[in-house]
């Protein structure tokens, strides 16, 4: 029970794994052994930030606009070149666009929803051959949709885009686990709620008044629920959503 989240030996790609709550993710798997992957759109602070982890561990940047099916498929080409399985895939880069509902942008909706849910569907689709490689009846692969509380309650902030990608991750990841349980590959999602990052730093005051535990989550915490579902510990779930928020969603 004391190694049951150890991840030695584990290959994980976190997106958006340069920053915020894909940091902390990565991190997390870094200290407990895996060899990660991280991409971002920024290939300067992914390159800086795998320099870092791998003080204390293996990282390695793999920089990538997941916005673009171009980016996508250079992601999934790369990783393939290097690694020959995937046992953890970790969907966590995302977007937000606010505006009043009168003014909400069309630009904005398509940026928020093409990375936020179109990503994920077609890099997972991309990388399903090292995700098989690396399931079997005895440890399946697994894949991480981060979502958030936002889909499933509504904001009170108009992030109309945002909250719909979030939902609809949701749903994607019941389908994929429903489809995916047949090849030993196990999929969920975690539903975080406020965690400072640069996405939410100047509505960190706003957000707590509808955090129960008034304070923010901190990065231990987020990444314990990733490790946990990446884990053996985690082999008999898939299809569910964890939400780590502090009683958001729950009250």
């Amino acid at each position: 029970m004391r190694d049951l989240l150890n991840m030695e030996g584990k290959t994980v790609l976190v997106t958006g794994g340069s920053r915020g709550i894909g940091e902390m993710i990565a991190r997390g798997f870094v200290e407990n052994g895996a060899r990660v992957y991280i991409s971002s759109r920024k290939a300067d602070t992914c390159a800086t930030l795998a320099e870092e982890l791998s003080a204390s561990g293996e990282c390695v940047a793999l920089p990538a606009d997941l916005s673009t099916s171009q980016g996508v498929d250079h992601l999934a080409a790369a990783l393939a070149e290097r690694e020959q399985k995937l046992d953890v895939l970790v969907n966590n880069a995302g977007a937000s666009w606010g505006a009043p509902l009168d003014e909400f942008p069309e630009d904005g909706w398509d940026k928020t929803m093409n990375l936020n849910l179109k990503g994920v569907f077609f890099l997972t689709q991309r990388l399903l051959p090292l995700l098989r490689a690396a399931a079997s009846p005895a440890q399946s692969a697994r894949v991480i949709n981060i979502s958030s509380i936002n889909g499933l309650r509504p904001p009170t902030i108009e992030t109309y885009a945002y909250s719909a990608s979030k939902a609809g991750l949701i749903m994607l990841t019941r389908h994929l686990a429903q489809r995916l349980i047949e090849e030993n590959i196990l999929v969920n999602a975690i539903a975080p709620g406020l965690f400072v990052t640069k996405m939410t730093t100047a509505l960190v005051d706003h957000f707590l008044q509808e955090t129960k535990m008034n304070r923010p989550g901190r990065p231990e915490e987020i990444a314990g629920v990733a490790l946990f579902l990446a884990s053996p510990a985690a082999g008999y779930t898939t299809g569910a959503v964890i939400p780590c928020d502090g009683g958001v969603a729950e009250f």
